[in-house]
């Protein structure tokens, strides 16, 4: 802005400086250069000195005025336009981050939930819930790995008492049935005996 408010009071100069020393014939030559430095250098080239200073047609000074003010109307309208552009990103922009903050928070609740167990009414979360469950698992196992072994020591004590039992019995019956034999045998002497009293009797 500095640039063209010093480009507009040398133009504004040049211009009083023409009017002041007179009129100068109008120029047909063409300016190939439509920017305004290219205008503004056009206009530097094609004017004349007198006493020092420059002599500007005005034709190409108002021309090179008209083209400032082109431009500033054509940067200011694009300025307009840009702001209105900005601000309406900026809503939009504003809109996304609440849309975004909104999907986040819905996310979090999703990824709550799904972390979240219920077991007879507690809550728990999925970690410590199965944390827990392995360690009954374990315990359980242990607890029936100790009652298998137990019970197989029980079962080995039970056979070797069985197997006792039987043989005490079977000595009991051999013993038995021994005695029975020497029982009746002993009552055989006896009665061999009093068979022999008798006869000793009845002669």
């Amino acid at each position: 802005m500095q640039k063209i408010k010093h480009t507009l009071l040398f133009l504004g100069a040049m211009l009083f400086l023409n009017v002041a020393f007179g009129q100068v014939l109008p120029d047909t030559s063409k300016n190939t250069d439509p920017s305004l430095n290219g205008q503004y250098q056009f206009m530097l080239k094609k004017s004349k000195s007198l006493y020092g200073a420059r002599l500007i047609n005005p034709s190409r000074l108002s021309s090179l005025w008209k083209s400032v003010n082109d431009t500033l109307r054509k940067e200011r309208k694009q300025l307009q336009e840009a702001r209105q552009e900005i601000k309406a990103q900026a809503g939009n922009i504003s809109g996304l981050k609440t849309e975004v903050s909104g999907k986040e928070s819905s996310l979090a609740n999703a990824n709550a939930s799904v972390n979240e167990i219920k077991f007879l009414g507690i809550s728990f979360n999925k970690g410590t819930y199965n944390t827990i469950v392995w360690a009954l698992i374990i315990i359980l196992g242990a607890g029936l790995v100790i009652v298998i072994f137990q019970s197989g020591k029980y079962r080995t004590e039970a056979t070797y008492r069985t197997q006792l039992y039987q043989e005490v019995a079977d000595e009991f019956q051999a013993h038995k049935v021994k005695a029975k034999d020497k029982e009746m045998k002993l009552a055989r002497e006896l009665q061999d005996e009093r068979n022999k009293w008798d006869d000793s009797r009845g002669r």
